[in-house]
């Protein structure tokens, strides 16, 4: 008679831990308040009771979720204090053996509102990663993550990284699970909240482009949707902005080419001598940072700019240019700006500060109808979205006005493939420059932005950032009458 088998030893399922971001250090003011300090940053978080001293040691090493998820007066205080870290990116969290061992995974925050949630998953589920999942490696670690994921994954265990590059194929849970290196549900459920794997439906046979369940995702090619969201703020964790990052590695590039070997031709005499009047306008622009809050732009010089700048000056219907088909009809406008493939993807949103005759708010304008519709938004938004302009661009105020610049993707997208994003982006610089055009042109003064929050502008517009989303700002205004070394006014 054979021996029985032995059954497969069952492992404890991992616990999901906060952790304290190893740079931060946690200090106790006089008075009792609470500092997290990184580097020459320091966060106030309120007041709390002595008896958190213990959790704060506990929270270097990892503070289970589930210690501190009843409804003890405790538990509230410790769930009050790492919320507040989680919303200034200063926990992690693991996932691992409950006593000690190597993680599993470390989960990394890229967006301020990150709490990790485990999705349910059964045994008749079937699972795989999202086309817009990709695996990397960062200095020495792999990392998983998603333009679409409000966190990143750093895979500690190998094991786990290959039993998830598996996931590639569609896996249905009753047979996955019966691998030898299956990563558990905990996992695949924080990956599935995250949206870097995905639930197919019944009629989903091959989990390709059209199974993930949202029909705007369709239109977008992998590396444009990466491009966005890391080349803005609001969907990822990385710094940005003027940091130098490689000033120590390689010196500076001249600011002028140096010339190309060969006989120059000299085209100095040839040019006019007196310029043309759009020569003057192209001479006379700036970018103006501050302005004059005592006499700020009017509603009619903003209808004027808009009008000038903006507005659909006539529209038409014509077949899609396919080759091989008759396509079907698209509208199609003509603007004061070029478009590629005249698509006109791009939207304007102002967010006011102050403009005589118009009430401080946040406002679609309609390029057909030559509009404004004002838009219900959350003050501390709108505040936070002029903040964070103003600090953009080192003034000491706010823009009167901060020309939002949206783009509807499908819009260009439906036509163009791979180069769709990097279209978005020459038109919103060909539109910057006839804004700074013509705001020069009416006495008014201008200012490109070169950061925006794609998710802060989703809480505002309630789209998705993968529909309609902010591509870049531009601050108007009249101009501050400039001082003798104020920096209001800069050549750029």
């Amino acid at each position: 008679m054979p021996a029985p088998k032995k059954a497969r030893k069952r492992q404890a399922a991992p616990l999901l831990a906060a952790r304290l971001n190893a740079q931060v250090t946690l200090e106790t003011e006089a008075d009792g308040s609470l500092v997290a300090r990184l580097g020459g940053f320091t966060q106030g978080l309120g007041k709390f009771t002595p008896a958190i001293s213990k959790h704060i040691a506990e929270l270097r090493t990892g503070l289970p979720l589930t210690s501190f998820s009843g409804g003890r007066a405790a538990d509230k205080e410790i769930d009050l204090l790492v919320r507040r870290l989680a919303r200034s990116g200063l926990v992690e969290y693991r996932l691992g053996p409950a006593q000690g061992g190597q993680d599993q995974v470390t989960i990394e925050p890229q967006m301020a509102d990150y709490w990790p949630r485990v999705s349910e998953i059964s045994s008749t589920d079937t699972v795989a990663l999202s086309r817009f999942a990709y695996l990397r490696r960062r200095g020495k670690e792999m990392v998983l993550e998603s333009p679409r994921a409000g966190a990143l994954f750093r895979i500690t265990d190998p094991k786990v990284a290959a039993a998830l590059v598996t996931l590639s194929q569609p896996q249905k849970i009753s047979q996955y699970s019966k691998e030898r290196d299956f990563p558990g549900l905990e996992l695949l459920g924080l990956l599935l909240d995250c949206e870097i794997l995905f639930k197919l439906r019944p009629d989903d046979a091959d989990g390709l482009r059209p199974s993930e369940g949202d029909p705007n995702l369709v239109l977008w090619d992998f590396h444009d949707l990466v491009f966005h969201t890391r080349s803005t703020d609001g969907r990822q964790a990385n710094p940005i902005g003027g940091l130098y990052s490689y000033s120590r590695l390689i010196p500076p590039l001249p600011a002028v080419r140096p010339p190309w070997p060969g006989q120059a031709i000299d085209l100095g005499g040839l040019s006019s001598p007196s310029p043309t009047p759009f020569a003057a306008l192209l001479g006379a622009r700036q970018s103006i940072r501050d302005f004059d809050d005592e006499h700020p732009i009017t509603l009619a010089e903003l209808a004027a700019l808009l009008q000038s700048a903006a507005r659909v000056r006539a529209k038409w219907t014509a077949p899609a240019d396919m080759e091989d088909q008759q396509g079907p009809d698209v509208s199609y406008t003509s603007r004061p700006y070029p478009a590629a493939g005249a698509a006109y993807e791009l939207e304007l949103y102002l967010a006011v500060h102050k403009c005589e005759g118009l009430a401080g708010g946040f406002y679609h304008y309609d390029a057909e109808r030559h509009s404004l519709t004002a838009i219900d938004v959350r003050p501390p938004d709108l505040e936070a979205q002029l903040y964070d302009a103003e600090f953009a661009i080192g003034a000491s105020n706010a823009p009167q006005i901060l020309m939002v610049i949206a783009a509807r993707f499908g819009r260009i997208s439906w036509k163009y493939s791979s180069v769709a994003y990097s279209l978005v982006l020459k038109d919103v610089g060909v539109l910057m420059q006839t804004l700074y055009l013509t705001a020069t042109d009416l006495g008014l003064g201008g200012c490109a932005i070169g950061t925006n929050n794609i998710d802060r502008f989703a809480r505002m517009t309630g789209m998705e950032f993968s529909v309609e989303g902010s591509v870049g700002q531009f601050a108007l205004g009249r101009p501050a009458k400039p001082g003798a070394d104020d920096g209001s006014v800069d050549p750029r």
